[in-house]
């Protein structure tokens, strides 16, 4: 891959950068390939130059302004991508210019409390922060645009501490992980979300054990990197939940074993799972931020020793569907940011281990679909209509 000028920084360090970038003006509305300027970092801020970028159902939900607490705009999406740092700013030391690396949306420090816990992936100023939409440093953005309209520059808004959807982006150093330049950014920009979120949900939250049982609820991206994961720990049944039977397909490649079409079982899905698996899953794991799912995989874990957890992103303001009572019969729930990985410290040791053959992710199970950035629209309409898991943009 040629990352010839990014060594030195280049001739474009220190100075804005004019690209493109598919921006959104507002609640789903269609996304405009719009040249934005992007300024350079500043203290403890990275300019990366994105070459690979995928779209998750998150992206789906801001753009669609799901949420109206969280709506603002116009706004750079994207959160999952890879690619090759540009320049640095002022106090970043470990990372320089032509480093290969992955953006993540929950960052990691490294002197805070949080990140000197391990108890949590979380950090105190760099963690997932739905409502952020601007710069640590000064409440800022990096990113305008002249609007077509009045000739004006306005600022455009940033996305979960990454904004990918752009030919470059700034990024809080926190939120950038160096990996090994010989990994091929094309499946790794995977790791900046879906793939990271599931696999880690059964390893480091969970703690898949060998010979258990698992149910995991909707079959999405997360979904099926939840399977791999518990396939790699050597769960000896791993049944799969969803409304659409076309998915069990891919399924069976990602390691489920048994399935459930919750739309033609005839009774609670929770029953199904219970006579499967005497009397209840060890782990299940809830993938669709639907309530009433979330209550199924709850009750479908055995009594005494289950857990559930939460990696569906659910609607505001509702509250868990559980009685404070059901949890004296021994079931537990949980929820987890990013798979419990601390991304900064853990993941390039992920990356090695792919590389080396230790970990075997089937990266290439999750690529339905590959596209130049130019067909965003595209990409988009195709997970809207649940016909690609993820869809990889070159840019």
């Amino acid at each position: 891959m040629d990352t010839n000028g990014f060594s030195n920084g280049g001739s474009t360090q220190g100075k804005p950068i004019k690209c493109k970038a598919a921006v959104a003006w507002g609640p789903s509305e269609p996304l405009v390939m719009e040249e934005v300027e992007v300024a350079p970092p500043e203290r403890m801020e990275v300019r990366i130059k994105v070459l690979f970028t995928s779209i998750c159902h998150t992206d789906l939900s801001f753009w669609k302004g799901e949420n109206e607490l969280q709506r603002r705009f116009p706004r750079i999406l994207g959160h999952e991508a890879s690619g090759v740092v540009e320049s640095v700013g002022e106090g970043v030391e470990d990372l320089v210019a032509g480093d290969h690396v992955v953006p993540i949306f929950n960052g990691e420090c490294g002197s805070c409390a949080y990140c000197n816990s391990t108890a949590t992936n979380l950090c105190k100023s760099a963690r997932v922060n739905a409502f952020k939409s601007t710069m640590t440093l000064d409440d800022g953005t990096r990113f305008s645009v002249v609007d077509q309209s009045t000739g004006a520059r306005r600022p455009v808004y940033h996305f979960l501490n990454t904004s990918t959807f752009a030919e470059y982006t700034v990024l809080d150093s926190a939120c950038a992980v160096k990996i090994n330049p010989a990994a091929p950014l094309e499946k790794m920009c995977l790791l900046s979300c879906g793939i990271s979120t599931g696999i880690g949900a059964a390893w480091n939250t969970a703690n898949v054990s060998k010979g258990s049982t698992v149910a995991i609820f909707g079959l999405g991206a997360v979904g099926l990197a939840v399977a791999e994961g518990a396939r790699i720990r050597g769960a000896a049944k791993i049944i799969g939940v969803d409304i659409n039977p076309e998915k069990f397909t891919k399924g069976k490649e990602m390691g489920i074993t048994d399935f459930v079409n919750s739309k033609a079982c005839g009774k609670p899905v929770h029953e199904v799972i219970r006579e499967m698996t005497d009397g209840g899953v060890d782990y299940s794991f809830e993938c669709t931020g639907i309530l009433d799912v979330l209550r199924e995989s709850f009750v479908s874990t055995h009594d005494g020793w289950g857990l559930t957890v939460i990696l569906g992103i659910h609607p505001t303001p509702r509250t868990l569907p559980l009685h404070p009572m059901e949890l004296f019969d021994g079931r537990r729930i949980v929820a987890c940011t990013f798979g419990d990985f601390k991304g900064k410290t853990q993941l390039p040791l992920l990356v090695d281990q792919c590389m080396q053959g230790e970990v075997k992710i089937n990266f290439d199970g999750f690529i339905t679909h590959e596209m130049p950035f130019s067909e965003i629209r595209e990409a988009f309409r195709l997970l809207e209509e649940g016909k690609s898991l993820r869809c990889v943009l070159r840019l």
